[in-house]
């Protein structure tokens, strides 16, 4: 990864994570932008960069930039991720890819016309865990899939004191804990069963329609700690908390429940996907293990291990039985599949990480879980792709 050097746009909660993930790899990491040229350097600084770019221009100008890692908030996602494909960069960018699903629609477009690999932080998906529920589904075990359900739980936002520009639409998108966590909720459970999603019905809530903003903005996580200061009213128009109902091509049917205001629930992934066989559950609390369950003889619990893992998922497996890996690691193995794709050189070959399409996948979905919400039924997709009229 030396031969491929990367720079990074954003330096908030999931910019170091991109940053440490890449230096594990050996990876090498020209500079930082950030929102201003004082906190660009700053950024560079505190993490020890060589670099501080003053501007997008200044950094898509630089020769040396092989690949860009989007980690600003998602308003400029779709801005920057144009300007680096026109520029003829590799892009990784977090999720969401854009604002709606025009926006993303174009990346798309953009991405295959430039040529380039263009990747999405669906991170979730290289739990070793979760690429072995993967792996048993395709071989069968699982059988037919009946149902999927699930949750992505949280509580950084439970208190009416609690802010961050995420909550304000322009900021962050019309669904909050929905297009914040629910997609990678989704992401994960359509990766692992293969499945499309042919319809949704959702029931959403804004527990708290009126919060206290502090006189100075607030990295994600970070409200929880230290004391508040001054702080001024403003109005929520975006989701706490929701359930969605899911139908599945192939007639499974399931339920997503998302939440922020869960407390004790810090950053918690759930699911159960069903079968004609057996049962997989997966809990990220406990991320080094899967429930397998069955009707006739007793359950089981398989243990991250690369000797007992299938031989596809061995590859994302860094440590012997019993070594836990976790959070982190997850980032560490999209990376490795996005920069390996980059440096074999064949973009025409199908990508082994979550791309733009993923991406706009789930703007599409969003769009259709909201639409479901304000209309009160069932919203149908067409080929996952567009919500259909009423």
């Amino acid at each position: 990864m030396k031969e491929i050097k990367a720079a990074l746009i954003g330096a908030g909660f999931i910019g170091p994570v991109h940053l440490e993930a890449l230096r594990r790899l050996g990876g090498s990491v020209t500079g930082v932008l950030s929102s201003t040229p004082a906190s660009s350097a700053r950024a560079a600084r505190d993490l020890d960069l060589p670099r501080a770019y003053a501007d997008l221009g200044e950094l898509l100008a630089d020769p040396e930039v092989q690949v860009v890692h989007i980690t600003s908030p998602n308003r400029c996602h779709f801005e920057q991720a144009s300007e680096a494909l026109r520029a003829g960069k590799h892009v990784m960018c977090e999720k969401p890819l854009a604002m709606n699903a025009r926006e993303s629609a174009a990346l798309v477009a953009l991405a295959r016309q430039a040529g380039r690999a263009a990747g999405v932080g669906y991170n979730i998906r290289y739990n070793p865990i979760c690429l072995e529920a993967r792996q048993r589904i395709r071989r069968g075990d699982l059988g037919a899939v009946f149902s999927i359900t699930g949750s992505y739980t949280q509580d950084w936002l439970l208190l009416p004191g609690d802010y961050n520009w995420r909550l304000l639409p322009d900021q962050g998108g019309a669904l909050r804990a929905v297009g914040d966590i629910g997609t990678h909720w989704l992401d994960l459970v359509l990766f692992i069963s293969g499945l499309d999603i042919e319809a949704v019905c959702a029931d959403l809530a804004t527990v708290h329609p009126v919060r206290h903003r502090p006189r100075g903005e607030v990295m994600t996580f970070s409200g929880k700690l230290g004391k508040r200061g001054a702080t001024e009213p403003v109005q929520i128009a975006t989701e706490d908390c929701g359930a969605v109902l899911l139908r599945f091509g192939g007639g499974a049917r399931g339920m997503m429940w998302v939440s922020q205001v869960t407390a004790g629930r810090k950053n918690c992934v759930r699911f159960e996907i069903a079968g004609s066989k057996c049962a997989f559950a997966w809990n990220s609390e406990k991320p080094n293990t899967l429930w397998i369950g069955h009707r006739d003889r007793a359950n089981e619990i398989l243990l991250r291990d690369p000797a007992l893992a299938c031989p596809e998922v061995r590859p994302f497996i860094s440590l012997p039985g019993g070594h836990n890996e976790g959070h982190h690691d997850t980032f560490k193995h999209l990376f490795r599949a996005f920069y390996d794709y980059i440096a074999a050189g064949d973009f025409k070959a199908r990508p082994p990480f979550p791309t733009f399409e993923d991406g706009h996948r789930e703007i599409v979905l969003c769009e259709a879980i909201l639409r479901s919400h304000r209309l009160g039924r069932w919203v149908k997709l067409n080929n996952n792709q567009h919500a259909r009229q009423p």
